[in-house]
């Protein structure tokens, strides 16, 4: 079985990895001229000047390099603040799982990075019904406030 294995990956080559984040139902994608470093900068001070916190940061980069794997840099950025947590909470305890909202940064063939992220309406829509209004009033509230990180991050 090994053997057919090693001769599969020689006639086939490595396997490639997955496409850049596409457009799709609820997320922003906004390509960039930036190094993904770069933009990763840019994000975490947009977060500060925009009254939000990074409070989670994860990414298989550092971890594969270790393992002698190369892969395009990639991060998942979590932001939040106590402000939002509490008026989620009290709208939708069940809600609070999807905080924080991610943003994730993708490094491309060319050097150059992504930013992508789901819009938060779109994070929270599921628990509407059961939450009432000021669960989405908060949502769209920090729709607004990521699609600022975003253009403030890119620009």
């Amino acid at each position: 079985m090994r053997f057919f294995i090693l001769v599969l990956i020689l006639l086939t080559g490595p396997p490639a990895l997955a496409d850049s984040v596409q457009p799709r139902d609820g997320w922003v994608v906004e390509p960039t001229d930036k190094p993904f470093d770069a933009l990763l900068g840019d994000l975490r001070a947009a977060v500060r000047e925009n009254g939000m916190a990074v409070v989670t940061q994860a990414g298989p980069t550092g971890a594969a390099a270790q393992r002698g794997i190369i892969i395009p840099q990639n991060r998942v950025v979590g932001v939040f603040n106590n402000v939002f947590a509490v008026r989620i909470l009290d709208a939708s305890v069940s809600a609070m799982i999807e905080a924080p909202v991610r943003f994730y940064l993708t490094e491309e063939n060319d050097g150059v990075a992504t930013l992508s992220y789901k819009k938060p309406t779109f994070v929270f829509a599921p628990y509407a019904l059961d939450a009432g209004p000021d669960l989405m009033l908060a949502a769209s509230e920090l729709d607004a406030v990521f699609a600022a990180i975003a253009a403030d991050a890119i620009q």
